[in-house]
């Protein structure tokens, strides 16, 4: 399952509760795209319509450039979700509670297919964010020592 693009900001600014996997509609020239890396999932996130569909807003695709102007796919387009019922109302249930969002974590092949880890997340304040910061720079002191010690 080698991991094509992951949402950086999202383990930043948010602490991840569940992960879900969910299958992608998308067409041919969207998927070699995709697996030539040119997505980004910065600002997206997940949401339902009144049929209780998840759809993937704010998600970037670059257009295939091969493919041509026969395939032109609106690059920020919303994409439909596939997922299981059972999944679908777990997440209907998470997402009206307050304070929980679903977002995007990483896009992933599994065999053929494109994958999307989802997760359902609580944003973190500025307070936990400095905590994260600080951490990584004495983790990253510490290492620095060691190895001019070594």
């Amino acid at each position: 399952m080698p991991t094509l693009k992951r949402n950086k900001n999202a383990t930043f600014n948010y602490s991840i509760l569940d992960e879900i996997e969910a299958g992608l509609v998308l067409s041919g020239a969207e998927v070699k795209s995709i697996k030539a890396g040119k997505i980004s999932l910065k600002g997206s996130y997940i949401a339902f319509d009144n049929k209780n569909e998840a759809w993937l807003y704010n998600c970037y695709i670059n257009p295939y450039e091969p493919a041509g102007d026969k395939n032109s796919n609106d690059p920020n387009a919303q994409r439909k979700l596939l997922l299981k019922k059972s999944e679908i109302a777990k997440l209907l249930v998470k997402s009206k509670e307050g304070g929980l969002t679903i977002i995007p974590i990483s896009v992933y092949t599994k065999g053929t297919l494109l994958k999307l880890k989802i997760a359902i997340a609580r944003g973190k304040s500025k307070k936990d964010k400095r905590e994260v910061i600080k951490d990584r720079e004495t983790k990253r002191s510490l290492h620095r020592l060691m190895r001019g010690k070594g």
